[in-house]
């Protein structure tokens, strides 16, 4: 036999394939609807255990793993297809068409805006990037600003979640899990640190210098030139600047923005001491309920996968049928949960796109495991 005759087989057994795959998702989708009137979960793992049993001894040594991979396949594609069957499915998709269609067509030009720390704080300088004219209102803390959007008290937020030179900011991710938000857009900010100097005060006099943990370790190679001196955290970079202007001593530095220089009486000692020049912070801007403004292309989820060989792959799967381009995947561990792991994603995707609208659908029918955050653009 020659090439082309086996491809000929092949062919042949290829168009049976799909005919009784047809069929399988088509009484697959059968079962979803009974389950879904006598309210029974979708999800059965002993009934997929009885059959990969089956299959695994019904298969050649050679082939078993190759045979359980294919039926794990078509056990979450069937899967999927009862879901997207679902009223869950469709009161998700209701909800993202109403976003669509009711968010303004522009972004606001000013707002009231919350964010972490004082005047001069990278935060104000990225909702001074997003809109016009922020009315902004500072807080102490990360969780602060989620709670005052949460609670009305601000429109949106803006919080740091990750940075070129030193990766994610842990705290708000963790963050994540406890409140409910939408992202609505992203800033990515360059960041330029200098060290501020109380008035009169000399390089030479610096015994301690103070920042947010994040400058801290953005500014590594500088402060390990300084020789052996102090290293402080204070809430933010911009809240470390007001605290050497109150200290009333000159042996004490902070690295913060070359603009708190300016709002706190400061001196500029050294200027673009970060690491690396290529130094950018990531910043989200959040809201309590789901806006999507023309133009959005970026997705952000988070969610929870089974603990068991090949979840993740399957995930991934659907991205990549949709040719969907996955640009961050974090995990971070559930607190107070052995062993167990938040995903955060974040892909290039549209839900203007119906096909990507009923991937995600599908996600969040499923039982609570998948949180849509938000759906924006990126400046």
């Amino acid at each position: 036999m020659d090439i082309s005759e086996v491809r000929k087989g092949i062919d042949q057994i290829d168009e049976e394939i799909l005919k009784l795959f047809a069929r399988r998702m088509e009484l697959g989708g059968i079962i979803g609807k009974l389950k879904e009137d006598q309210g029974i979960p979708i999800e059965n793992s002993q009934r997929e255990r009885e059959i990969l049993l089956k299959v695994t001894r019904n298969s050649s040594e050679d082939m078993q793993s190759c045979a359980r991979i294919l039926f794990s396949t078509l056990f979450e594609l069937n899967k999927s297809y009862q879901r997207s069957r679902t009223a869950d499915t469709g009161k998700f998709a209701a909800r993202i068409l109403d976003s669509l269609e009711n968010t303004p067509k522009l972004f606001p030009a000013t707002a009231k805006v919350g964010c972490c720390g004082v005047p001069g704080a990278y935060a104000q300088l990225t909702a001074d990037r997003l809109f016009e004219l922020a009315d902004i209102t500072y807080f102490n803390d990360f969780n602060a600003v989620f709670q005052a959007v949460e609670k009305g008290l601000c429109r949106y937020g803006v919080l740091p979640i990750e940075n070129s030179t030193s990766g994610t900011i842990d705290q708000v991710y963790d963050l994540m899990l406890d409140h409910k938000f939408h992202i609505v857009r992203s800033c990515r900010l360059q960041v330029r640190h200098s060290l501020l100097l109380a008035p009169g005060a000399q390089l030479s006099d610096v015994r301690e210098v103070i920042s947010h943990e994040q400058g801290l370790k953005q500014c590594g190679n500088f402060l390990n030139k300084l020789g052996d001196i102090k290293r402080s955290t204070a809430g933010s970079t911009a809240l470390a600047a007001k605290i050497v202007s109150t200290s009333g001593r000159k042996d004490i530095a902070a690295i913060a923005s070359r603009e708190c220089a300016g709002i706190y009486n400061l001196t500029v000692g050294a200027d673009n001491i970060q690491d690396r020049n290529n130094n950018y912070t990531r910043f989200i801007c959040i809201s309590r309920e789901p806006e999507i403004y023309p133009g959005a292309d970026k997705i952000s989820i988070m969610g929870i996968l089974p603990h068991k060989p090949g979840s993740l792959y399957r995930l991934l799967a659907k991205f990549a049928v949709l040719g969907v381009n996955l640009t961050k995947l974090e995990s971070r561990p559930r607190r107070n949960e052995n062993f167990e792991y938040m995903f955060y994603f974040d892909f290039e995707a549209s839900l203007e796109n119906p096909g990507v609208r009923k991937l995600l659908a599908e996600l969040i029918a499923d039982g609570g495991k998948f949180t849509f955050l938000g759906n924006y653009s990126e400046i």
